[in-house]
This record gives C-alpha cells, structure tokens and sequence, in this order.
C-alpha cells in the first residue's frame, strides 16, 4: 500500500463523519488527533504521553464509553501532557456527537497498513493530507496551504544552507520550513556536521509564527512528523511577538491576504509605517527582520506593489535596505480565492552600516501574461518554474548574470532610476495578454448547484413570506 492509497483511505473516512454535520477542516483536526495517538504506538514514543490515555486505552472502548473517555483524553492531554503534546492538544475538543462514528473511525484507523506508511515517511503521508484538505474549496484551507511546487520553487533559489536561522512569520502548516529542512538533508554536507550542529537544525534552525489555533495544532504535527522540532509560536507577528523574534539569515513566507482583523493597525512599535494592510506589515517585519546579508522569498499580492502612500513608502524602505534583485509575477488559480494575482518577492538585507541604495535594478519575471489558470483541472507542477529558474540562476543572491530578454521574452530588467520615475510602482507588466481563459476559471459544478439551491430557497421563503402577509391581510 502506497502513501497515496493511505491517504486516500483517511480522506475517505470524513463522509462517515458527515452524519455528525462535521467539516472538511474540523474532520482533519479530528483526524490529527487520532493519528497523534496511533502515531505515538507506531514509532514507539508513547513515553510521551500519559498512561492511560495512550492508542490502546482508547481502542479497546466501544460506544458512548469511547466517545466519553476520547472527550476525557483530549482534555487530561491539552492540560496535564507536557511539551509539544499539550501544544497539540490544547484547547482540543471534539465535534463528534455519535459514538458508532467514532467508532467506525478508530477500527479503520486500526486496520490500515502502518507498516508501509512508516517505509514511505508519515510525514509525507501528513502532509499529502494537508494537500489533500486545502484543494477542498469546502475546507476553507487553501488561505493557509501555499501549493508545494510554488514553495519548492522558493527555496531552491534562497538556498537555506545548515547553521543558518530560517524564519517563516505566518506559517501556515509549516510547508516552507519543512521544505528548507528537506533541502538542507539534501545535501551531502549534512553528514558532516558535528552532534552539536546536528542538534542546532533540528531543535534551532527553524522557527515563526502562527496566528490561528488549529493551523498552529496542524503545523506542530507536520514539524513533528518530519523530525523537526521547531520553536513555532501561537502568537501575532504584527504584535509584540513579533518584534520579539529573532534575526534570520532567511525569511520564507506566505502572509495573510486583507486587512488587520477589525481594520485597526498593527501593535508594533518598531514599524516605521503603521498600516492595516497586513501585507504591507507583513513585508516591513521581514526586511527589519534580517540580518546584514539575510535573504528572503515572500509572496505578496498585487496590490503591495501598487499602493500609493504607505505602500509607495515602504517599497522606497525596502529598497533602500535590501537589494529587491527579483519579482515572479505568478499566474492566477494558484490559491483559494479565483482571480487573486500575486507575486514572489526576492530581495537581499543590506550591510548593517548601509541602508540606503541597495537596489540598483529589479529583474521581473511575468508568469502571468499568457498562461493558463491553475486549478483542479490545471494543477501546477514543477516544470511550470523551470524556465524562471533558469532564467534567475544558480546564485541566492540574485547575483548570477541572466539575460534580459526584451519586451518579447518574460524577464525584463528595471533600473532604480526608471522604478522610482514610476513613483516607486513595481506593478510593471509589458506582454500582451492572449491567454483563453479555460475552465478553471469557471465555477466548480457544486459551486454552481449550491447557488442555485440558495437562490431558490430564498425565493421560496419570500414567496412563503409574501402569502403570509397576503393571508394576513385577507
């Protein structure tokens, strides 16, 4: 049995769960739960947990016995468990109403081959569910879940390298530090390293933030599934948790997309241009939160790279502090929300005693003009990046020479000068767009049945509305 069949099978049991009025996004969480447990047995670390609230205390429970003891287990591990279990668990609650449920879930869990998914790695596994959940519109996932090509694609070019601090400030599930993990195991000076470097990656080298509860809960999982255990904070990074992180050599990120939640600006004091655009707060934490010679990838939608005022303002601060060597525009469809247009953002910190000048040019890559939407239909792979990558070279600096390919080709160079004659507008596109919209831009059958049954009933209860008064009347 392959990962894929496993994960297949997981994501199967969320229909038993429908019964129960249980979410996509609820039923992963439910299901993390679970997993935590049988986990634990599997690798042989259960010493981590409590007796008594172990895999097979729950298991050998039937009917409202074992809902009874599974609400008593989540609540004795989110309060007595210590370290990264109770990080897990707090605040855990199920949503589950039917023991036979509950049940059914267990036995399933129980009979699935935990031998192949340990040969395969459970923290593929993990994370394929985690895919698996953010491409169900229905999840609501897909505002945290940024596409694992696009994040491959990111750190390849940054070049996280062993010893180094990797930072991501809102961190989702955790998919850009596994991936610097992953790329870091890659190479073969890993085996080099002394017991203490050893130590260093895997309890120091990487950390961030993490706003909303139940991504924190999933991103603990994940690092922990891959090995990983990262200082991940349940905090505000635009308040004073953030200004309390620590400097890194690489800032990879994908920030929340609107404003600050009740429109008001960030708590942060070291801002020196407060905001609601939570985008262009998000970009000020990264490039103050650098060091000299620091490098970073972030996505960032387009309205970072047009906003007057403080936008302008800050794009004027980014480039006088770092050098801004390289912007992806990225094609549409690659997020939750359909016509979202966003770029990759690619800008090295300057010397500590020069913070003015850094960037002399900016090399735009358009991915955007004459390119399909992605979506279910059109998934987005790796060979989609394979010509900006070339294009961007081998260097994480943005220093190798690339050839600028004119007003026909993708990759265009733009001096300092010709981007602050633009009033500092790094909007800049010059490709004629000639792209068909396909049918990832159109609305997913149920998308269009849902609207379809909530027009009608609208229509029915103010019909039902308009006899009553009627009746009233008469």
């Amino acid at each position: 049995m392959t990962t894929a069949d496993i994960v297949r099978k997981l994501w199967d049991l969320c229909h038993v769960l429908r019964d129960d009025g249980i979410t996509y996004h609820e039923y992963l969480t439910e299901l993390t739960y679970l997993l935590f447990l049988k986990m634990a047995k599997e690798t042989g670390t259960e010493d981590q947990l409590p007796k008594g609230y172990r895999w097979d205390d729950l298991s050998a429970k039937t009917g409202v016995g074992l809902l009874t003891f599974y609400r008593a287990t989540l609540l004795h591990l989110g309060t007595e468990a210590s370290g990264r279990v109770q990080a897990i668990f707090v605040n855990a609650k199920t949503s589950i109403k039917q023991p036979k449920n509950l049940e059914t879930l267990v036995k399933e869990i129980e009979r699935l081959d935990w031998y192949s998914a340990r040969e395969e790695g459970l923290g593929n596994m993990y994370e394929d569910l985690l895919e698996r959940n953010a491409s169900e519109k229905k999840s609501g996932a897909g505002q945290y879940f940024t596409p694992r090509p696009l994040i491959d694609c990111m750190v390849r070019l940054v070049q996280p390298k062993a010893g180094e601090l990797v930072q991501d400030p809102a961190a989702g599930t955790a998919g850009f530090l596994i991936a610097a993990d992953r790329f870091i195991r890659a190479d073969d000076k890993i085996y080099e390293l002394t017991e203490r470097q050893q130590e260093f990656q895997r309890k120091k080298a990487f950390y961030g933030i993490e706003l909303v509860e139940d991504a924190h809960r999933l991103a603990l999982m994940n690092l922990m599934l891959h090995g990983i255990e990262a200082n991940l904070l349940r905090g505000d990074t635009l308040a004073s948790d953030g200004e309390r992180l620590a400097r890194a050599d690489v800032i990879l990120t994908n920030p929340p997309f609107g404003t600050k939640k009740g429109g008001g600006l960030p708590s942060r004091k070291d801002f020196t241009y407060p905001t609601s655009n939570k985008q262009l707060a998000f970009l000020q934490h990264i490039y103050r939160g650098l060091k000299p010679g620091g490098r970073a990838a972030v996505v960032l939608p387009d309205n970072v790279l047009f906003e007057e005022n403080t936008g302008a303002q800050v794009r004027a601060d980014l480039m006088d502090k770092c050098d801004l060597h390289t912007i992806l525009r990225l094609p549409t469809g690659i997020f939750y929300a359909q016509g979202v247009k966003t770029n990759v953002l690619f800008f090295t910190r300057g010397e500590e005693t020069k913070d003015k000048g850094n960037t002399r040019a900016v090399w735009v890559y358009d991915l955007r003009a004459n390119m399909p939407s992605f979506g279910k239909r059109t998934p987005l792979g790796p060979g989609h990046f394979s010509e900006f990558e070339k294009a961007f070279g081998s260097d994480p600096y943005g220093k190798s020479r690339r050839k600028d390919q004119g007003e026909e080709g993708r990759f265009r160079k733009f001096t300092r000068e010709e981007i602050r004659a633009r009033g500092n507008n790094l909007d800049i596109a010059w490709l004629k767009n000639e792209s068909v919209h396909g049918a990832d831009d159109l609305p997913e059958p149920e998308e269009i049945a849902s609207e379809i049954l909530e027009k009608l009933r609208t229509a029915t209860e103010e019909m039902e509305g308009l006899q009553a008064a009627l009746g009233g009347e008469a």
